[in-house]
């Protein structure tokens, strides 16, 4: 069983968030993907986040209709702070014989020196599968000399490079500007319908 660990505050997921998801499903050949929803992220505590139910809500519209794709409550029933190192270990330790590969982004790959335990993280996880932008250059020698043993680790998958954040939508909704075709139909209605962001 090959799992992906897809984390995000998912605030809300927009388009970006699924082709991210399917092509890492698709060139990591993984049997599933995890949205790790990150209730109380370490590095946005000066960020104000929309409350966990309604994230939770919105996350189930947007991949309810992928089998591949589950929302996982391994962060949701447990207190923070919600570091990955601890996310991983808790999979691990409910999934031994599991090949975990945790996605993130080419930009988070330079910080991951500065994570909390990251050297843990390294030796817990199957592989990093790594969302590369186009034209990302990543010195995997220089992040060896820091964390030895990652680059053997580092999976890239190439995605379409879509320039869509959940705060640019966050910001065209209270505005009063066009969001529609940034997000999957079903999380666009629920927003509408119950007036979300407003």
């Amino acid at each position: 069983m090959r799992i992906g660990i897809f984390g995000g505050t998912f605030d809300p997921p927009h388009l970006g968030h699924l082709i991210l998801g399917a092509e890492a499903h698709d060139q990591l050949q993984l049997d599933r993907l995890l949205w790790v929803l990150t209730p109380d992220p370490p590095h946005k505590q000066d960020q104000v986040i929309s409350p966990l139910a309604q994230r939770i809500a919105l996350v189930q519209s947007a991949i309810d209709d992928n089998p591949i794709f589950e929302l996982s409550d391994i962060d949701i029933d447990r207190p923070g702070p919600h570091f990955a190192v601890d996310t991983v270990s808790i999979l691990r330790s409910r999934e031994p014989d599991a090949e975990l590969y945790y996605l993130i982004g080419g930009d988070s790959l330079h910080d991951l020196p500065a994570w909390h335990t990251p050297q843990e993280l390294v030796r817990t996880v199957t592989a990093f599968g790594v969302m590369r932008r186009p034209g990302d250059e990543v010195d995997l020698s220089a992040l060896d000399g820091t964390l030895p043993g990652l680059s053997k680790k580092v999976r890239f998958v190439d995605a379409p490079l879509l320039e869509i954040s959940s705060s640019q939508i966050r910001q065209r909704i209270q505005t009063g500007r066009p969001y529609r075709y940034y997000l999957p139909e079903k999380v666009y209605r629920l927003i509408e319908e119950r007036r979300y962001y407003r």
